[in-house]
């Protein structure tokens, strides 16, 4: 971990789940400093009681912010002397964003713009914003906000100087905080049968332990403007619940089907075809790097155009299907799951 030696990391909305992941898996390395900036003092006051109780030796390690990506005051006062940056804060449950877009606005949109100001103002050498399936082939508001996000990423990295500025975008996040997992479980044991949305949906699916190796690869092989993401497997929802219910005792045959909800999509596409036509495949990840022509299209018609790559849309249909057996493994790998099965209880952060 030698790049991190002695820096100082910020992340946005680092009480949530992928701020825990990165603690757990950074805090007991060469790391200098972690600072935590979130709007939710509870969440803060609890992630220090946690830390200081399961890391005492490191726990120092950890800073806390308060503060809000919609108020860019805030953030200047926090990115003094960092070094890198993990772009986390948003709003991501669709039905909440469909009711209330423009809360989507101020913290996906301009809470994406002041964080990279504050960040190229400050002298960050990197920061990496976390994107989402949703945004590719946006249907509703959370992933209109999350293109846009990313748009802003791209822009600001024509000219952040000596910043770089990566995208990650990645599905589903089982066991993360909102996800459907801990629901059902819950459900189970609560003697309830579990509730699906549409069987035949299909969804991307990866561990947070994945989702920060993604945002990794981006910090270490990323170049600038450039949007990286993961070849993950998907399933089907119902798949998904029946290796829930096969891990936790539900009945399969109680499965409640109660309709697609505000904003979801059957399938979601982590490439488009458009990007898949300048994708580079990395083995194990894609990278679409950023269009850096000017507004001078004129030239680029006498130069001609780049070859196409022949990658298609990779999208949770075409992208390799687990089946019941691969999904049950899978999920059963997870800490959170392991945790639940052995009666140790879990905080869903």
């Amino acid at each position: 971990m030698s790049i991190f030696k002695d820096k100082i990391l910020l992340i946005t909305g680092g009480t949530g789940s992928f701020g825990n992941a990165v603690l757990n898996r950074f805090l007991k390395t060469d790391i200098g400093e972690i600072r935590i900036f979130s709007r939710d003092e509870k969440k803060q006051d609890d992630m220090r009681h946690d830390f200081q109780s399961r890391m005492p030796d490191v726990a120092h390690k950890i800073k806390f912010c308060i503060g809000d990506v919609r108020n860019r005051s805030t953030l200047k006062y926090a990115m003094q002397g960092v070094d890198y940056v993990f772009h986390a804060a948003a709003l991501k449950q669709v039905p909440s964003c469909e009711f209330f877009p423009m809360e989507a606005v101020k913290t996906n949109v301009i809470g994406t713009d002041n964080t990279l100001d504050a960040a190229i103002e400050a002298g960050v050498k990197c920061v990496i914003c976390l994107s989402t399936d949703k945004a590719a082939y946006p249907i509703n508001a959370m992933g209109i906000t999350k293109a846009i996000e990313e748009k802003i990423a791209v822009a600001k990295s024509r000219y952040s100087g000596e910043a770089k500025i990566c995208c990650t975008r990645y599905g589903n996040v089982m066991c993360s905080r909102g996800s459907v997992i801990p629901l059902w479980i819950d459900q189970i044991r609560n003697g309830n049968p579990i509730t699906l949305t549409e069987p035949k949906m299909t969804r991307f699916i990866m561990s947070l332990e994945e989702a920060v190796d993604l945002v990794l690869f981006a910090f270490e092989h990323g170049q600038n403007g450039d949007i990286l993401v993961q070849k993950a497997p998907a399933c089907t929802i119902q798949t998904q619940a029946e290796a829930v219910c096969e891990l936790f005792g539900g009945k399969k045959e109680e499965i409640k089907v109660i309709g697609i909800r505000h904003g979801e999509k059957m399938y979601e596409t982590l490439l488009t075809k458009e990007e898949c036509a300048k994708a580079e495949d990395m083995g194990n990840f894609y990278r679409v790097p950023a269009d850096n022509r000017d507004l001078n299209y004129d030239k680029y018609f006498r130069e001609g155009d780049a070859k196409r790559a022949t990658i298609e849309e990779f999208n949770s249909d075409n992208t390799r299907r687990l089946n019941l057996e691969e999904t049950k493994e899978k999920i059963a790998s997870l800490e959170y799951i392991q945790n639940e099965l052995n009666g140790i209880p879990n905080i869903v952060k």
